[in-house]
């Protein structure tokens, strides 16, 4: 079995997406004390690694920079997602590549 591998550099791609934060109504919120293992989950699948995981064992989740797949959705469902909608109408992500 051959291993395909990929020269993409993702971070150059994503870069170029325009995004419009809603700072006052964010529309992903997590419960107050999300589960170890459910937020594990979301650092490995978050294709904007959004959910980081730091040196010291300190969750940091920033929805800023949230791709609207709904991962993160899929993967925890209610577990750990208090709140997950679409942003207010202007707001989010704007793909420009693609």
């Amino acid at each position: 079995m051959s291993v395909i591998s990929s020269n993409v550099n993702i971070d150059k791609y994503l870069s170029l997406n325009k995004y419009d934060v809603d700072n006052n109504h964010p529309h992903i919120v997590l419960t107050s004390d999300p589960d170890d293992e459910e937020f594990d989950k979301l650092v490995r699948v978050c294709p904007a690694a959004l959910y980081k995981r730091r040196d010291n064992g300190l969750k940091s989740f920033d929805y800023s920079g949230c791709l609207e797949c709904g991962t993160c959705r899929v993967v925890c469902g209610d577990t750990i997602l208090e709140k997950w909608e679409y942003p207010r109408s202007g707001m989010g992500v704007e793909y420009r590549y693609g």
